[in-house]
């Protein structure tokens, strides 16, 4: 994947003011998920966590690898406590990896398919399909053989 953010020249003029090639971060608590973290505001550089900063944003990119690889090393309590969020409680959860922001995202499935787990539904979704997600506990179940690839943007919304 290549990134490529514009911006201007002394002189006003567009121009491209980072050319590259972000690397993913393999997160083994989650069970392997690969992360790669775009671009957040207000800051660019920021600790990794799953929420953006208060008033900011956050664009990333996850491969959720097949729930039968990732639930053998997901450490729920454990990842989601790393990355500045919290578990939903054990006895309510219906996947390992359902978790809660206060965050508006935009999901769009790039390849792949993958379930969003809510806690009284569930839905099938495929390459090309859109999630609106408004802060409920929620989680990604890949019940497939292939990687699943999903783009986020999360938006503060304490």
């Amino acid at each position: 994947m290549r990134r490529f953010v514009t911006g201007h020249d002394a002189q006003g003029r567009s121009v491209f003011v980072v050319k590259d090639e972000p690397q993913a971060a393999v997160l083994e608590k989650a069970g392997g998920l690969r992360l790669t973290e775009l671009w957040a505001t207000p800051n660019e550089v920021r600790a990794r966590r799953i929420e953006p900063d208060p008033g900011g944003t956050v664009f990333r990119v996850i491969e959720y690898p097949p729930d039968r690889e990732r639930l053998k090393t997901i450490e729920p309590e454990a990842h989601f406590a790393s990355m500045g969020a919290q578990a939903a409680r054990a006895e309510k959860r219906k996947h390992p990896g359902m978790h809660r922001t206060k965050t508006l995202d935009y999901a769009i499935i790039v390849s792949g398919e993958i379930y969003a787990v809510l806690d009284e539904e569930e839905v099938l979704l495929k390459a090309g399909d859109v999630l609106v997600q408004r802060g409920t506990n929620h989680a990604w179940s890949n019940r497939g053989d292939a990687p699943c690839l999903i783009a986020f943007v999360l938006i503060d919304a304490a």
